[in-house]
């Protein structure tokens, strides 16, 4: 699979009134990993820096690195910052801090890792997301500024930000992506689970001409539900620390029972959890987004069995704390396990794909390349100085596009001679895509960068396609893809969490002064 193609355009979508990082992203990921419960101290992990003591000013130690007072601080300013913008009322103010300290130390274990992987990110890639995120939004990166920094954000922190998030999403590409397989077999299992939905789950064929309709079958006395595909969730979460006592967990327990109390008297979920919840998604008022079925953990499942759209599971707890789950919506699926009472939900909640309504030109790009990837010994100013050499011996008639793409690419094309088949629209990262489009037939670019490394480019032909049904499909193939990664990313940081050693002294001191 070649790294070009599959691109997630993660870095596109308005949030609060301003430019920022879409919710279905790696750092969404960060956020719903932000939960889960530290280890006090891991025998695998790292050992902790060395000599750091109960002082003012350190609230949490990652490994060898200390997150401070005034890092926590700033983080805290600005989330408040952006509730009152929104005029959101934000939790209280030692759950913020609770759970912004539980981003802030995944953020530091990510970024750890990439350091460990060697995943880097150089200013041209960053500018290129910039440009990249104002493009998608129909803006000048000038109109973007003005705009971040009237919201009262500077430049600087919003691209930090930006960086923050573009190597997460490398992280994301490097470790776990890679792993990821979408089949033909699942995509047309994928379309007919949706056609059924929308036709009631009642998908029927005429009989032949030499052949009598058969009998139909006894009555049954209901029909089996459907089992969703895909679920979304909502969760308040009651965290449980560590080596809490028996009576301590007891009245955490009944705080749980109360908050289910008051949503089962129609309170809004949404509300409470923002005001209540323990979970990193409780500004999103609990939401986790959506997910495959077969993707969310057993625990989960097995609480909202039975449950309709729209209503709470009972309590339940898991080993960080005490759980109440909203199901926000259902789609697709095969016959469950066993009935349930609940109406199907409607094709119309948004986790369909909507059907071609008629012919859908494209043009279409049949394109080589040839990627130089940069690695720890292979950096970005040596592997731009090999692409000019091999451009030099192509233009020269030398050697041939194809025979070098052989001898030099990195990308999974080379035995092809760099060939990547007929490319569609938005199937590329925005520079190579936008490199690509200006390329006369034949002609070869100059080198390229992209987040996967240096490119150089040639277009062999173009076409005009109706891809109505292809899209279609390709955009089930990117949403199971989606999916399977933020799960399969989600799974790999709670690894990299027990495997750390981590101290938590901000939730140390908050259960010191309650006792």
């Amino acid at each position: 699979m070649s790294g070009v193609i599959f691109y997630r355009k993660s870095l596109a979508l308005v949030l609060c009134g301003f430019f920022y990082v879409g919710p279905l992203t790696a750092q969404a990921q960060i956020n719903n990993l932000g939960s889960a419960r530290p280890n006090a101290a891991s025998s695998q992990g790292a050992t902790p820096a060395s000599g750091v003591q109960e002082v003012d000013g350190i609230v949490a130690v990652v490994n060898k690195d200390v997150i401070t007072r005034g890092e926590l601080d700033a983080r805290v300013r600005q989330v408040k910052a952006d509730l009152a913008r929104q005029r959101t009322q934000g939790p209280p103010d030692e759950l913020l801090q609770s759970q912004l300290l539980q981003r802030l130390i995944t953020e530091r274990l990510l970024a750890q890792e990439a350091m460990r992987f060697k995943v880097e990110l150089t200013e041209p890639l960053l500018q290129a997301a910039i440009e990249d995120i104002a493009r998608r939004n129909k803006v000048s990166v000038a109109q973007m500024r003005q705009q971040v920094e009237g919201s009262g954000v500077t430049w600087a922190d919003y691209s930090t930000l930006i960086r923050q998030e573009v190597l997460v999403d490398r992280l994301r590409q490097r470790v776990v992506d890679s792993t990821i397989l979408v089949t033909d077999a699942e995509v047309d299992a994928f379309l007919r689970e949706q056609k059924a939905r929308q036709t009631g789950g009642l998908l029927s064929s005429a009989p032949t001409a030499m052949t009598a309709p058969p009998p139909p079958p006894p009555p049954k006395p209901r029909a089996m539900p459907v089992q969703p595909a895909v679920m979304g969730l909502a969760q308040i979460l009651v965290r449980v620390p560590e080596d809490s006592t028996e009576t301590e967990i007891k009245a955490l327990r009944n705080k749980a029972q109360t908050l289910l109390a008051r949503l089962r008297k129609g309170e809004s979920f949404e509300a409470l959890a923002q005001a209540s919840s323990e979970g990193p998604e409780a500004s999103r008022g609990g939401d986790m987004g959506g997910r495959l079925v077969k993707d969310w953990p057993d625990l989960f499942l097995k609480a909202v069995a039975g449950v309709p759209d729209g209503q709470m599971s009972n309590i339940f707890q898991s080993g960080n704390g005490f759980h109440i789950l909203k199901v926000l919506g259902r789609a697709g699926g095969a016959p469950a396990p066993e009935p349930v009472a609940q109406a199907a939900p409607s094709p119309a909640q948004g986790t369909g794909i909507a059907a071609p309504t008629g012919p859908m030109m494209v043009e279409q790009t049949r394109a080589r390349h040839i990627l130089i990837k940069t690695t720890a010994v292979m950096s970005s100013e040596l592997a731009k100085q090999r692409l000019d050499q091999v451009r030099e011996r192509i233009s020269s008639g030398q050697d041939s596009f194809s025979d070098l793409a052989k001898r030099f690419s990195n990308d999974s094309s080379a035995p092809q001679g760099g060939a990547l088949g007929w490319l569609n629209p938005g199937e590329t990262v925005p520079h190579f895509e936008n490199t690509m489009k200006a390329l006369k037939i034949g002609e070869v670019s100059q080198p390229v960068q992209t987040v996967f490394g240096w490119h150089l480019i040639v277009v062999d032909e173009r076409r005009t396609q109706d891809m109505a049904e292809q899209y279609q499909r390709n955009q089930v193939r990117q949403r199971l893809f989606a999916q399977r990664s933020a799960a399969a990313f989600e799974t790999w940081l709670q690894q990299v969490r027990n495997q750390s050693y981590i101290d938590n002294r901000l939730e140390k001191s908050q259960r010191q002064v309650k006792d």
